[in-house]
């Protein structure tokens, strides 16, 4: 046992509420941990206790009444006997009565409470016991919130409801209503006798009217109410006979609000009450369902395929709860109630009125609203009864269907229990009211296969809805597919509707359970050929081929989830594909290729079939590919819709298949075979947008694959790179000067630097050394994959590497030093470095170095690697050195251009935007999709350590021309970096961000970074600290916006520059009120933009400036 001295220090430590609170925890702590390794009793505790349970100063003996009561909450898995539990509930039940220490003895019956049987539970006497105690002895509305909380507490309904506001409360006391409900179902228990006094308190809360701000710090929302009372209400079917005829009563509420929340509770009382308490409400329910369905029904028919109803607003919501509650009530009742209930229904005169009307339909779009609404609320009927069960589906197929189906030209001898005398038709003997019913019963039955059990002997019965759909089925996919084969180009809204009913209802009787199907396998067939010949002779067609593509896209899905049940179909549903398929391979003008292509891709979202629709793209991918190597430009165009096709579309999808892998490795190899077998290209055109596309596929391949796939890619790759033209006279590691590349060794090149881009970081390179020393010599061409291959090299290259590797392998400083020998500024003494010279180098290499170092520093920086400072250096110096100018000036000289050159062909332009590539996520390489080594807050750093250096830089500036590159550069450093890095320095970063809006704003070739630098600007403008710097230079920031206002490069830097102005004109009144002319002035050239976007901006911001004089007067 535990010594004395030591527990009474964890009591007293506990009892003295001067301690800190993990003091008192971990005595609470201590001393649970004590019980539960049986190193003490509750009983010793207890003793060890007296005196501060029983202390005549209340605090004392409140915080010794907590501390029993919290360890008892860590107790609630230690096994306890009968006895002490016994005990510990009556010194809780006595303790009520001492309200100053309710706090500790509310948590203490709490715990007690929530024990399980398995660990020893209070008994029922002794809960009793405790709820007589409790509604004695607790006042609950004079009690503070914390004291009033307590799910499983039974106590006082009454009191502790009644005139009741706080929502945390409410939401208790509704859950306590709820748990009564529950615990006294008995006819002769408290809840029977108080029902109505219960019901009388909880109505006047009845709707929710929540009026809470939303920024009170509570977590609870009006529907948490809502759905709290309405649990309550539906708890105990003893609140019956008061409820119902409230809710019945506030469904004829205007207020939209209250009759959602009442038919959300009529739903909920129909399941908790049952069918024999409810089934006297039958026809009042009925009664008012009809007249909230049929008010409530969006002005269209409700098809699942297109619907520009607002499916989130209330009206349709009514709607829905109301065909719910419709299906509730129908499923509660017993046979003999539900055919009751159903037989008012379907035999109400108003069904058989609307009906007769809705028949004489003859084009949609013509009829009034309440014939849409009408027959929009009728076929939502049918299908709600329809889904409810076998019976019910029965019953309404035998009162409507055959009429329906006669309407339409369809006749097979079944007598109807409904007749239709006065419809019309329209050509071909369509009529869309009748057709539209059909598809919507014949949907509804579809799904009731789905769930419900089907006998043999239910099938053959003569009077069963299956039976008589069969029996119409082949005359019905006639009628429907007379439908789409009548339908043309310039068909009107009106016969769309009727189109896409047709779809809807041959892709339902192609998608019924195999066992209950109700067509043939050869009207099946005719279905299929239906669709397909949609799809292959009729794409000008756009709405009904996409509504074709789509259902046989919905149908392949089912039969891929009815895999084994339904093979016959399944292998019907093949030729569908080997035909869509085989559209690849002709050339015929009645599909465009763009569309063949969408066909493709959505056929693959059938599972099974995505490996053959990737074998069959990659066919026509290589097949296309070598007509462009061979000289086909014109094929170039259908590759590069391949690839898309490829890659976006249907290669994701094998990820999700497992099989990714050995389909990258295959067809990554496959692509360089192709490559090894042709030594010429028959085109001195590269092809550039085909090879970009060829690009990005090789990425993706070989970034899905594993290290050992990968390295099988790379192995190909290599032995490919080995075939170039110009290595066949000399090695990797003798190659020097500059190269010429014929138009295959340039696509061999970029793949190859595809492939190495996608690698990760434990794939080794073969041959690393000659590798990297081919990137180094393509580099100065121009070659932008050699620089993103370089740089994924140097970011992914191990740090060291082992002694036997050295030979093959190089270490990442060692990389970099051979890289950063392309940076050499001045002819060293070395003879073998001339090559490296850069000065010595054309214009035109001096800035694909420029932007190579710049990819290369970005794969160090995002790694965290020091050597990227001197190329960071080395960006500084083309940026500010006197010689640059001297030098660019020679090379435009040489190659005959004048003086007057753009700034976006001098170094130094390229120098500050290859800060931009440093900062800038890129997709093309040196990404997570490409797994890059990336470093956290490698941007911020980057950041933080350049900015003094430019902003000392642009300081010393004497030249105008170096100042706009180094505010370039700088514009790009701030607009790359993440604004809670710039907010920390906003007080250096506010001048020099206007200094370069300023700069900037007067060059067409900046417009970029002008946007990019407002969007920084608007985020500054958005922080509280922000806000601080901007009024520091509230002159300069509004005199630099007001400028941009009239910017005629970019549409989109106006309207910035607008809404930055709207944000400041709610700073402090007495800065920016001085302003107010100047900022109307400008503005009002603004109202006459050429773009609404900048004229709707302007007005906001108008008003916005105007209204600080009314702010003045107020003031």
């Amino acid at each position: 046992m535990e010594k004395p001295s030591t527990l009474i220090s964890h009591i007293e430590a506990f009892v003295d509420s001067a301690r800190v609170l993990n003091q008192h925890a971990k005595s609470v702590d201590a001393i649970s941990s004590l019980i539960k390794n049986d190193l003490l009793t509750l009983e010793a505790l207890v003793r060890e206790m007296e005196l501060y349970l029983t202390s005549t100063d209340h605090i004392i003996r409140g915080r010794g009444t907590l501390l029993l009561a919290e360890v008892l909450n860590c107790l609630l898995e230690k096994p306890l006997d009968s006895h002490t539990i016994s005990i510990l509930v009556e010194f809780f039940t006595a303790k009520l009565e001492d309200w100053q220490v309710l706090w500790g003895v509310l948590v203490g019956c709490l715990a007690l409470l929530k024990r399980t049987k398995k660990f020893g539970m209070v008994d029922n006497s002794d809960a009793r016991t405790l709820a007589k105690s409790f509604l004695i002895n607790v006042q609950v509305q004079s009690l503070a919130v914390r004291d009033r909380k307590g799910d499983d507490l039974v106590y006082g309904i009454c009191e502790a409801i009644d005139e009741e506001k706080d929502p945390r409360c409410l939401m208790l006391n509704f859950h306590l209503v709820e748990i009564l409900g529950h615990l006294y179902p008995d006819p002769s228990g408290p809840m029977a006798s108080f029902a109505q006094d219960i019901f009388d308190i909880l109505s006047r809360y009845y709707p929710i009217y929540f009026t809470h701000p939303k920024d009170d710090g509570l977590d609870i929302k009006r529907e948490d109410l809502s759905k709290g009372l309405m649990n309550a209400f539906s708890s105990s079917p003893f609140f019956e006979p008061f409820v119902v005829p409230l809710l019945l009563e506030k469904l004829s509420s205007s207020l939209l609000s209250a009759k959602l929340d009442s038919l959300k509770y009529l739903n909920s009382c129909l399941y908790h009450y049952g069918g024999k308490r409810m089934v006297k409400h039958s026809r009042v329910i009925w009664s008012n369902l009809k007249d909230v369905i049929f008010n409530f029904s969006p002005e269209r028919p409700l098809l699942t395929d297109e619907l520009d109803v607002d499916m989130k607003s209330e009206v349709n919501q009514i709607r829905m709860e109301a065909l719910n509650c419709l299906e509730t009530a129908l499923s509660c009742f017993d046979f003999s109630e539900q055919d009751s209930f159903l037989c008012l229904i379907i035999d109400d005169p108003d069904i058989g009125t609307k009906l007769e009307s809705l028949t004489s339909i003859t084009s949609y779009s013509g009829t009034s609203a309440e014939i849409q609404r009408d027959l929009s609320a009728i076929g939502g009927i049918f299908t709600s009864i329809a889904k409810v069960s076998i019976y019910c589906c029965n019953k309404v197929f035998l009162k409507f269907f055959p009429c329906l189906m006669d309407v339409l030209g369809v006749s097979r001898n079944h007598s109807s229990q409904f007749c239709i005398t006065n419809h019309k038709t329209v050509h071909g003997g369509m009529n869309f009211g009748a057709l539209f019913l059909s598809v919507e019963l014949l949907s509804s039955s579809r799904e009731l296969s789905l769930v419900s059990n089907i006998a043999a002997e239910f099938i053959a019965e003569s009077k069963s809805w299956f039976f008589m759909l069969k029996s119409f089925s082949m005359d019905l996919c006639h009628v429907l597919g007379s439908v789409l084969r009548t339908s043309n180009t310039s068909m009107v809204a009106s016969e769309k509707e009727g189109v896409l009913c047709a779809v809807k209802g041959l892709q339902s009787l192609s998608t019924f359970p195999s066992s209950c199907s109700p067509i043939s396998e050869g009207c099946y067939e005719d279905v299929l050929e239906i669709l397909m010949s949609i799809i292959t002779g009729r794409s000008d067609e756009t709405y009904l081929w996409n509504l074709s593509l789509k259902a046989l896209v919905q149908i392949g899905l089912w039969i891929e989830s009815a895999s084994g049940h339904d093979s016959a179909r399944g292998i019907c549903y093949n030729k569908v594909v080997e035909k869509i398929l085989s559209m690849l391979q002709t050339n015929d003008s009645m599909v465009s290729l763009s569309l063949k292509l969408v066909a493709i891709s959505e056929i693959a979202n059938v599972g099974q079939y995505v490996l053959s629709i990737i074998r069959a793209l990659e066919d026509a991918i290589i097949s296309s590919l070598v007509a462009c190597i061979q000289g086909g430009l014109k094929s170039s165009d259908s590759l590069v819709g391949l690839l898309e096709c490829y890659t976006s579309r249907v290669l994701p999808r094998c990820c999700t298949s497992g099989s990714f892998d050995d389909v990258a490795v295959q067809f990554s190899i496959n692509i360089w075979n192709q490559l090894e077998n042709v030594s010429v290209f028959n085109t001195d055109v590269t092809m550039q947008n085909v090879l970009d596309q060829v690009m990005i596929t090789m990425k993706l391949l070989v970034a899905g694959c594993t290290v050992e796939n990968q390295s099988l890619i790379l192995k190909k790759a290599h032995c490919v790179i080995l075939s170039m033209d110009f290595l066949k006279t000399q090695p990797f590691q003798s190659i020097h000067g500059i190269i010429a590349l014929s138009c295959r060794d340039k696509w061999i090149a970029s793949l190859f630097g595809s492939v190495v881009i996608a690698l990760r970081s434990q794939t080794p390179l073969t041959d690393m050394k000659g590798i990297l020393n081919l990137f180094l010599i393509l580099l100065p061409e121009g070659n932008l994959p050699a620089a993103q291959a370089l740089a994924s090299m140097v970011n992914k290259c191990p740090s060291s590497i082992n002694e036997p590797e050295i030979s093959a392998r190089l270490s990442l400083d060692q990389a970099c030093e051979d890289i950063l020998k392309l940076c050499l500024w001045t002819l060293e003494s070395n003879s073998h470095l001339k090559q490296y010279n850069f000065l010595d180098r054309d214009i035109c290499s001096q800035r694909s170095i420029v932007l190579g170092m710049a990819w290369v520093g970005k794969g160090l920086l995002m790694r965290g690697h020091e050597k990227v400072t001197e190329i960071a250096m080395f960006l500084m110096k083309c940026l500010v050195s006197d010689s640059n100018e001297d030098i660019t000036l020679q090379q435009q000289k040489e190659n005959g251009k004048g003086v007057g050159m753009d700034a976006n062909s001098s170094l130094a332009t390229s120098a500050a935007d290859a800060f931009h590539v440093l900062l800038n996520d890129s997709e093309d390489c040196l990404n997570k999709k490409f797994h890059a080594t990336i470093r956290p807050l490698y941007k911020q750093r980057f950041f933080s350590s350049m900015l003094p250096i430019l902003l000392s830089s642009i300081k010393e500036s004497g030249s105008t021309s170096k100042k706009i590159a180094l505010y370039r550069a700088l514009g790009h450093i701030i607009s790359d970096t993440p604004l809670a890095a710039v907010l920390a320095e906003s007080k250096k970063i506010i001048p020099a961000l206007l200094d370069t809006l300023a700069i900037s704003g007067s060059e067409t070739s900046h417009k970029k970074i002008v946007y990019s630098l407002l969007l920084v600007l608007s985020g500054i403008l958005m922080d509280d600290n922000g806000k601080v710097t901007i009024l520091e230079n509230i002159h300069t920031v509004i005199e630099c916006l007001i400028k941009l206002i009239s910017y005629p490069d970019l549409m989109i830097v106006r309207e910035t520059a607008i809404q930055c102005l709207v944000a400041m004109s709610v700073l402090p009144h007495a800065r920016i009120f001085p302003f107010r002319p100047r900022v109307l002035k400008a503005v009002a050239t603004a109202l006459d933009d050429r773009k609404r976007a900048v004229r709707q901006e302007a007005v906001r911001c108008r008003q916005a400036w105007a209204s600080i004089a009314s702010r003045s007067l107020q003031f």
